[in-house]
């Protein structure tokens, strides 16, 4: 089967500054590490690696830089291309020392429009199997469930918010 690929932030932060793409992250890891998911992160972009002087492109290479500062161990690149993402031989080229091997699991978008656009469409790709989105750092569980969440995605959201770690 496919491996499983996670999306940040698609419902919530418009414009995310670094600081909160850097606790998007971290609590979006930690996640994946509570379904045995070891991630890969790649904070996404139309730059890559430092090619654009542009605010959302500056963004993305700061909340990387503080990223590798607060967490060392987080497996981490960035900023790049989507295709850079899932590319190994790709980030060989921009990057000597790559913080992950193989492809990214954890998309990081520097905006909302681009994560919920992206979302939308690999949600169709997949057929609808999807599991999410799931709201992270509430102090209470709670979820979203869009108009367009079938039966199965609507047991999968049931069950991550009773077995949800306090």
């Amino acid at each position: 089967g496919r491996e499983p690929l996670c999306l940040t932030d698609t419902h919530v932060q418009n414009e995310p500054s670094v600081e909160q793409l850097v606790e998007i992250v971290s609590l979006a890891s930690d996640t994946m590490q509570r379904f045995a998911i070891d991630p890969k992160i790649a904070m996404l972009s139309h730059s890559n690696f430092g090619r654009s002087k542009a605010p959302s492109a500056k963004k993305m290479r700061e909340a990387t830089a503080l990223l590798h500062s607060q967490f060392p161990n987080l497996a981490v690149d960035g900023e790049m291309h989507g295709d850079t993402a899932f590319d190994p031989e790709l980030r060989k080229h921009h990057v000597i020392n790559s913080h992950f091997e193989g492809k990214a699991n954890l998309l990081v978008f520097p905006n909302l429009d681009s994560a919920n656009i992206s979302y939308n469409l690999l949600k169709v790709q997949a057929n609808g199997t999807v599991v999410g989105p799931i709201m992270m750092g509430t102090a209470k569980p709670c979820h979203v469930l869009t108009p367009a969440a079938g039966a199965r995605t609507i047991v999968n959201m049931i069950t991550l918010l009773v077995t949800r770690d306090h």
